[in-house]
């Protein structure tokens, strides 16, 4: 015969009308650590990083084994091919030493951080490589750091072209060398410039004015542009619905990965997939 386990003061605690303050203690608690390791995320930024905005980071290792089988998963490829070109991407000591030396000569060299990190662009990289992709369509530009990783994975390739659109005719400082050779600036309202594009687009990247009527306008505007097969990304699908909606509506299947970065505090954007 079995016999009962004793009842403890904490189980009778747990029926009775007082449990939820009596449990404040270690509530209370839980949250203190998860905020203190944000605050001390956030004092180490501050002290340490010039960025202000498009915050740069390495993923966390377990979040970048699930990129890697994102990207697998996503576009149906080996896995172990896609961690080959993230890790050929995170390799690239041309690619690294170029974005340092533009940014030191640019002047907004002090509101960038000397480090290299590609986090999620790592994902856009391998889905280069993987997918050969003639004509790399992508709007925002900023700096260009995008930019120019998406022109590695290209040369990488032996062929294919990327066009980057910003309103901003300052963008894309960091453009220059061999990845300029692949690369064209398109500068006006990114809308208009889609619109007015003649060649068909196999790879597609919302990274413009994140506000739920632009995306979608932009997706519009490339739709009856985008050759059979194409792959379209947001960077916005962490906070916007714009592309599951559009891809719902045209009949698309769409994929998501949230990044989870290292040491920062800043708690990660995304990749948006629809094919």
């Amino acid at each position: 015969m079995s016999r009962r386990p004793p009842v403890t003061l904490s189980h009778r605690l747990a029926g009775s009308p007082v449990a939820r303050l009596a449990a404040l203690p270690v509530r209370l608690r839980t949250v203190l650590r998860h905020d203190a390791r944000v605050l001390a995320a956030s004092g180490r930024w501050l002290v340490r990083s010039r960025e202000h905005t498009n915050f740069t980071f390495e993923l966390t290792p377990l979040n970048r084994v699930h990129l890697a089988w994102w990207v697998a998963n996503a576009v149906g490829a080996p896995v172990d091919r896609i961690r080959g070109y993230m890790d050929e991407a995170d390799q690239d000591a041309a690619l690294k030493a170029h974005v340092r030396e533009a940014t030191a000569r640019s002047d907004r060299r002090r509101l960038a951080d000397p480090d290299v990190h590609l986090h999620r662009r790592l994902g856009w990289y391998a889905l280069v490589r993987e997918l050969q992709p003639e004509c790399v369509v992508e709007t925002g530009t900023d700096k260009g750091l995008g930019s120019v990783v998406l022109a590695a994975a290209l040369l990488r390739n032996g062929h294919g072209r990327l066009i980057t659109m910003d309103i901003n005719p300052t963008a894309g400082y960091l453009i220059g060398g061999p990845y300029a050779q692949v690369t064209e600036l398109r500068v006006g309202d990114s809308v208009a410039s889609l619109g007015a594009m003649e060649e068909p687009v196999d790879f597609f990247l919302h990274d413009s004015w994140h506000s739920r009527d632009h995306e979608l306008a932009e997706y519009q505007a490339v739709g009856p542009r985008l050759a059979d097969g194409a792959v379209v990304l947001s960077d916005n699908s962490h906070v916007m619905d714009a592309l599951p909606a559009w891809a719902e509506l045209t009949g698309r299947r769409f994929h998501y990965f949230a990044e989870e970065p290292q040491d920062h505090w800043y708690p990660g954007a995304g990749i948006g997939l629809a094919r």
